[in-house]
């Protein structure tokens, strides 16, 4: 049996694919082989010596103490692409209420009062205000091309706009994913000069904090509208404030209201939308759930933050995993202690990411407690697990 610690609401949907017969998932679990979470933050939480995992149901990790869970020998899962169509569709949302004034116009015919006669003429004076521009032929620049950010350039392709791209990370595989019309930028500053809009789909680090700021501001076309549906930080809200008032910035549409920001003229900041919706949440849920249930039953590790993707086929039913840091001799040190308790290896894998590396190896015959500690005692071992025989469903 299983234990999952459930730190927020995670979807029924998610948690149904957690079998109650091998898994109790509990937000006062004690002794949590997993935790489940969305936004909780866990960097003041004491880690559980039981934690072999942890799933985020979502993109971002910043509420996650990574490193620590790393020198832990714990993989942190979370699920990219499940909530892309909801960002996107909220970031298309975004385009069109600040092109057309839609939340000021909108504000502007609540406050309309008189007749119905009255009202219709007050309108038809007053409208002109609010008169804005249409998206085919303007360029919109994508910053982070992941499951996200490759959503959105195609949609903008869609709508007949030019997209141009930036991501030094760009796969091949997430290339194919995009839209032939999107351009190539050759560097974020080659992109800010070039843009009508700009919106960003990258995590919070040290190297993405402040990516707008006054510097950069300078460098961009007049009347430039910005968006950023990912995290808070990413753009310099007082430099933005500042070119807004300068006429610089058209509008700047956000998911992080502030005190600055939320009153302020020509910005839209909304709670933190982007992938509150039902089905985001759903698919987010399943994803990290079935991640985490694969780890604990085989060992697979896909779409881990801190870890390398290592998914093998079972060779035996008798399977030991290690978390050891990523330095020269550690699978001749593995395989000698594996050697001298008599095991035969069937197949192992190692793979590496950073100075982590994560081994499976399947054996002949069953693996006793001493030798799984044997091996857990080798220096540079963060972490080493015998799995169970496979479930027969």
């Amino acid at each position: 049996m299983f234990n999952i610690l459930v730190l927020n609401n995670i979807s029924p949907h998610g948690l149904a694919r957690l079998p109650a017969d091998h898994y109790r998932a509990d937000p006062n679990i004690k002794d949590p082989d997993a935790v489940l979470l969305r936004s909780y933050n866990m960097h003041d939480m004491e880690i559980p010596k039981s934690l072999k995992a942890v799933g985020r149901a979502g993109a971002g990790v910043n509420n996650i103490p990574v490193a620590k869970m790393s020198a832990l020998g714990i993989p942190v899962f979370n699920a990219p692409g499940a909530n892309a169509n909801a960002v996107k569709e909220l970031v298309i949302a975004g385009l069109l209420l600040a092109c057309r004034h839609i939340c000021e116009a909108w504000d502007y015919a609540r406050a309309l009062h008189g007749t119905d006669e009255e009202i219709s003429r007050a309108m038809e004076s007053g409208k002109k205000r609010f008169a804005g521009f249409e998206l085919p032929g303007r360029t919109l620049g994508v910053i982070g091309l992941g499951a996200i950010g490759r959503s959105v350039a195609n949609a903008g392709i869609t709508l007949g706009m030019k997209v141009v791209g930036f991501d030094p990370g760009l796969t091949v595989e997430g290339a194919w994913q995009l839209s032939a019309d999107v351009k190539k930028a050759r560097s974020i500053d080659e992109l800010l000069r070039s843009v009508d809009f700009v919106t960003f789909h990258v995590p919070l680090t040290d190297t993405t904090r402040h990516l707008i700021n006054a510097e950069r501001l300078k460098q961009m076309k007049q009347g430039v509208v910005i968006l950023n549906f990912a995290r808070e930080g990413i753009v310099d809200d007082a430099a933005v404030s500042a070119a807004i008032k300068a006429g610089k910035v058209y509008a700047y549409v956000c998911d992080f209201p502030t005190n600055l920001l939320k009153h302020h003229e020509r910005v839209i900041a909304l709670p933190h939308l982007g992938a509150t919706t039902q089905e985001a949440e759903d698919n987010c849920a399943v994803m990290v759930a079935e991640q985490v249930r694969d780890f604990l039953e085989n060992g697979n590790i896909r779409n881990s933050v801190n870890f390398p993707d290592v998914v093998v086929a079972r060779g035996s039913d008798h399977r030991l995993v290690m978390a050891n840091a990523n330095v020269p001799n550690m699978l001749g040190q593995i395989s000698e202690a594996l050697g001298q308790a008599g095991l035969n290896i069937h197949d192992m894998v190692n793979m590496s990411r950073g100075d982590v590396a994560y081994t499976v190896v399947d054996l002949d015959s069953r693996v006793p407690e001493s030798v799984r500690a044997r091996v857990g005692a080798i220096a540079g071992v963060m972490m080493s697990r015998i799995i169970e025989p496979p479930r027969r469903e």
